[in-house]
């Protein structure tokens, strides 16, 4: 399915106008019926929506008259038998585990653990680069829904990146900014360009990825000359390389995504992080409210992922998704029906 986006998504490492998701549907034996969602994101991973739909298909064949009560056997499974293709493995996870909670009568959140079963997170909502006039025009609108939280793209040009920040800040004085630069920066510009907003007055609440991801030396190079949380995302895909990050000093927080990592390495990779002490945060690529409502249940089932940036539905122009949760302004109402309590229905408008 492809979804245009409201505003070309442009970030450092390149841009998209819509978004290219595949689902994945499974059924049990006993008739029971799962849907996941696949959303590569070519820029970041490398993974293509044509080779994760072709990953799909081969794993599909280990799958078959497997136990659904063994999700976390087949996820380790697929992970060793199609390592490179982690968006994959999570529309399949993601299938399974909405499948697997059906058929038990529970939200999938619950099964997660249900740590925190009145919370409603409010996510942060993500502004693109896009010349400085749309980017205040969008943060004013947001605004003006309720969000304070605002995570602008920069890492193309430190002087354009500065100059839209500070306006938006201006025009909005009581917004947290997080700021992320998709390995952007190299690591003495990072250092410039995050100074030079703190001394002007910009409320910086988290840095992400400033530098590139195998570049852990620059990453604990800005995190020691820059007093503001460092979030290591794209240099974070396994809990191999959490371990790598922990051990180099690079990060405070580790953002955990699915997509990136699978549903069950997303868990893996938090208690790596819980252990050494480095705080959660959970993102995403450009995902409809399906694969949203899978992290969001890990979010209330784990209870211990602290910030949220779980907005892509928002950026659309509609929303395929039918049920699930819902958006209350920035807060997330999760979803009280059996597994993600939502089926796909294309002509629906926007969340």
């Amino acid at each position: 399915m492809d979804i245009p986006l409201d505003d070309e998504f442009v970030i450092s490492r390149g841009r998209v106008d819509h978004v290219e998701s595949a689902f994945v549907r499974v059924r049990l034996e006993g008739g029971t019926e799962g849907i996941g969602e696949a959303a590569p994101f070519p820029a970041l991973t490398g993974e293509t929506r044509d080779d994760t739909t072709l990953a799909i298909l081969r794993l599909r064949e280990g799958l078959l008259d497997q136990s659904v009560l063994h999700s976390r056997r087949l996820a380790a499974w697929m992970a060793s038998a199609e390592p490179d293709y982690p968006a994959a493995r999570c529309g399949i996870e993601t299938a399974l585990l909405d499948a697997l909670t059906r058929a038990l009568g529970i939200p999938l959140w619950t099964w997660l653990g249900g740590a925190r079963p009145d919370l409603q997170p409010e996510t942060d909502i993500t502004l693109p680069i896009l010349p400085v006039a749309r980017t205040v025009e969008l943060a004013e609108q947001w605004y003006a829904r309720g969000f304070r939280r605002i995570k602008t793209k920069v890492g193309l040009d430190a002087d354009a990146d500065t100059e839209r920040v500070r306006r938006i800040a201006e025009a909005l004085g009581d917004v947290r900014f997080v700021l992320d630069a998709n390995q952007g920066f190299h690591p003495d510009v990072a250092i410039r360009f995050f100074r030079g907003l703190l001394q002007s007055g910009v409320r910086i609440e988290l840095i992400e990825q400033p530098v590139a991801r195998d570049d852990l030396l620059g990453m604990a190079a800005v995190r020691k000359a820059v007093d503001v949380p460092l979030v290591a995302d794209e240099s974070v895909t396994s809990p191999a390389e959490a371990v790598d990050v922990i051990r180099s000093g690079a990060a405070d927080v580790i953002n955990l995504k699915i997509m990136k990592s699978g549903v069950f390495g997303a868990l893996h990779i938090a208690a790596v992080a819980r252990a050494a002490g480095l705080r959660l945060m959970i993102g995403g690529m450009m995902e409809t409210r399906l694969a949203m409502g899978c992290s969001l249940a890990l979010v209330v089932g784990h209870g211990e992922i602290e910030f949220v940036d779980l907005d892509t539905p928002l950026l659309m122009a509609s929303d395929p998704v039918r049920g699930g949760f819902r958006y209350d302004g920035p807060r997330m109402v999760r979803c009280l029906e059996p597994g993600l309590g939502c089926e796909l229905a294309p002509e629906s408008p926007r969340p």
